[in-house]
């Protein structure tokens, strides 16, 4: 067994209960092409498939690329050595799902990525840091920027529970898978998105302060001003910016 790699973020899941529940929670058909990132040792990519018609494993480390297709000799398995960051997702069918176990430290990269891409998945099951997980499947009260860019692109649920103690080597924390089930139709039709981002990074900019404070300094409009747009798109300008649906932010911004 090649040893994890710590500058890459490596570790290894083996229980292949879990991996299978992972696995299950893609829903991949027969027909499916399934974008595997970070195959490692090639554990999920077993699971994978048993289930899809053909997986696509980008993995950024040159040794473990290198021995994977030998271990899966007749599958329909394309290994791809490069940084996932830079892969052309344009190249994958049209409805591709995504799975993966990644790093904690590139894991908003990676949702930032698939969610904005010309091309999107299905899909996604990421299993990540548990509190990463929960960040971006939280509900008003407890919203942040990374809640907000991805629920408004997909619908977002909880997997499977994953403690230290079943990787090698244990990270610090457990994990959690997190499911994105991409929306068909926008939430952002009618609205520009550049501005709705705009909007919800200014009323982030300052999140301890409430929302009229905060989307002011972060539009750099006077109070009265951010008092008056708060009301009309029916929020209380009391309130604080983790206090927000989705759908108050897409109110303010058709007003903005």
């Amino acid at each position: 067994m090649s040893a994890p790699k710590k500058s890459l973020g490596q570790h290894w899941l083996k229980d292949r209960d879990i991996l299978a529940e992972i696995a299950d929670a893609a829903e991949i058909q027969p027909a499916d092409t399934v974008l595997e990132i970070g195959p490692g040792l090639g554990t999920l990519t077993s699971e994978l498939l048993r289930r899809a018609e053909k997986v696509v494993a980008v993995e950024l480390d040159q040794d473990l690329a290198r021995k994977l297709p030998g271990q899966f000799p007749g599958k329909n398995l394309q290994i791809v050595n490069q940084d996932i960051l830079t892969f052309d997702l344009t190249n994958l069918p049209k409805d591709y799902v995504v799975v993966a176990n990644v790093p904690y430290y590139i894991t908003a990269k990676i949702v930032q990525l698939l969610l904005n891409a010309a091309n999107k998945p299905r899909r996604i099951v990421l299993l990540v840091q548990k509190e990463v997980a929960e960040r971006l499947a939280a509900e008003a009260g407890d919203m942040s920027i990374l809640a907000v860019s991805a629920q408004v692109y997909a619908d977002v649920s909880l997997g499977v529970l994953v403690p230290a103690e079943y990787f090698t080597p244990p990270p610090k924390v457990d994990s959690q898978t997190v499911i994105l089930n991409l929306r068909k139709r926008s939430l952002l039709a009618g609205v520009d998105e550049r501005n709705f981002f705009r909007i919800v990074r200014a009323g982030f900019s300052a999140k301890r302060k409430k929302l009229r404070s905060s989307l002011a300094g972060g539009l750099g409009i006077d109070k009265d001003k951010a008092v008056l747009l708060l009301s009309s798109a029916g929020i209380d300008p009391d309130v604080r910016a983790q206090d927000l649906t989705i759908n108050d932010w897409i109110e303010l911004a058709k007003r903005i």
